[in-house]
C-alpha cells in the first residue's frame, strides 16, 4: 500500500530518531511513577492500552494492510509469537525498573546490537566481519567477568537483549509494515492480558482492574500511547536514516537509562559493573567501526 505522505527529509528523520531513543531512554521515569501496581499487572495494562491505541491509529491510516494481515492464519501465528516475545521484553524491563535494576537494564540494551549480530550469524547465515566477531567476544568476556566477580548472573541484561534480539529476528524474517504488524501482535496477546487483569481483580488478591489512585490509573492508560508513539517515530526515521547513523543514535537509550539509574535513583555502579561495561563498550566500538568501514554482514550463498 503506497503512502500518501511526503517522504521525510534526512533532518526530519534524525529528529524522529532522536525523539524515539530519548523517550525510550527516559522510560524509567514513567514506570517509576506507576506506584503500587505489580510489574505483571503494569505489563498487562500496557498490552491492552497499546492495542487500543494502535488499533485506532491503524484503522485511520493503514486499514487495508492491517486487515490483510489478520486474514492470514500463518501470519497471525508468526505475529502472535512476536507479540509474546516483545511482551516478555516489556515485562522484564518494567520489573527491572520497579526492582531498582535500571543500570542492569541499560547494560542489556548496550548488549542488544551484539546479540543481533550473533542471531544473524546463527539463524540468517550472515557472515561476520572480523571486527564483528571481536565485538561479540568482548561482550561475552564482559558478561562472564561480571558473573564470576560479582557473583550474580546478569539475567535481566541478557534476557532484555535476547528477547529484543529475537523480536527483531522475527520481524526481519516477516518483513512487514511495522505499525499494522505491531497492532496484530498486540491483538493476539491482548486477550491473555485482559483475562489476567480480570482474574486478579476478581480473585480476592487485592489488585483491582484500576487502582484507587486516579493518577496511577491515568498513567496505566497512557502507557499504551507512550509505547506506540516512539515506535511510530522509529518507523518514520528508519525510512530515511542509514543503518550506521541509527547505530550511533541508539546508544542514547541505554546511556540515559544508566545515568538515570545512577544519578537519579541512586543505584550502585560498582567496579565490577564498570569493567563489564568497558568490555561491552569496546565491543560496540568494534561493531561501529565495522559498519563505518562498510563491512556489513553478507548472506551466504
Amino acid at each position: 500500500m503506497q503512502s500518501n505522505h511526503k517522504k521525510l527529509s534526512y533532518n526530519q528523520g534524525i529528529i524522529y530518531a532522536l525523539g524515539c531513543y530519548i523517550v525510550w531512554g527516559l522510560f524509567p521515569i514513567f514506570w517509576k511513577a506507576i506506584t503500587g501496581v505489580p510489574a505483571v499487572n503494569v505489563l498487562a495494562h500496557r498490552i491492552v492500552w497499546s492495542f487500543i491505541f494502535l488499533l485506532v491509529w491503524v484503522l485511520l491510516t493503514n486499514r487495508q494492510t492491517f486487515i490483510s494481515y489478520v486474514k492470514q492464519p500463518r501470519l497471525l501465528l508468526r505475529l502472535g509469537l512476536a507479540g509474546f516475545v516483545v511482551s516478555a521484553n516489556w515485562g522484564i524491563y518494567i520489573y527491572a525498573v520497579e526492582t531498582n535494576h535500571i543500570v542492569e537494564a541499560g547494560l542489556g540494551y548496550y548488549i542488544n546490537p551484539l546479540v543481533n549480530v550473533f542471531l544473524g550469524y546463527m539463524f540468517l547465515k550472515e557472515r561476520l566481519a572480523t571486527m564483528q566477531k571481536v565485538a561479540v567476544v568482548l561482550a561475552l568476556i564482559g558478561v562472564t567477568y561480571l558473573t564470576i566477580s560479582y557473583g550474580k548472573f546478569p539475567w535481566i541484561s541478557l534476557a532484555l537483549a535476547t528477547t529484543f534480539g529475537l523480536y527483531g529476528l522475527l520481524k526481519k524474517k516477516a518483513n512487514l509494515e511495522s505499525m499494522p504488524a505491531l497492532t496484530v501482535e498486540t491483538m493476539v496477546v491482548c486477550p491473555f492480558a485482559l483475562a489476567f487483569l480480570f482474574y486478579t481483580a476478581g480473585s480476592g488478591v487485592g489488585i483491582p482492574f484500576f487502582p484507587s489512585s486516579a493518577t496511577t490509573s491515568s498513567l496505566l492508560v497512557l502507557s499504551g500511547i507512550v509505547t506506540a508513539i516512539p515506535l511510530l517515530w522509529f518507523g518514520k526515521s528508519a525510512q530515511v536514516i542509514p543503518l550506521s547513523t541509527m547505530g550511533f543514535i541508539q546508544y542514547l537509550c541505554p546511556t540515559l537509562q544508566v545515568l538515570l539509574g545512577v544519578f537519579v535513583y541512586g543505584e550502585s555502579f560498582s567496579i565490577e559493573y564498570l569493567i563489564c561495561f568497558a568490555f561491552v563498550w569496546a565491543g560496540l566500538a568494534c561493531y561501529t567501526i565495522s559498519i563505518l568501514r562498510g563491512k556489513k554482514v553478507t548472506i551466504a550463498k
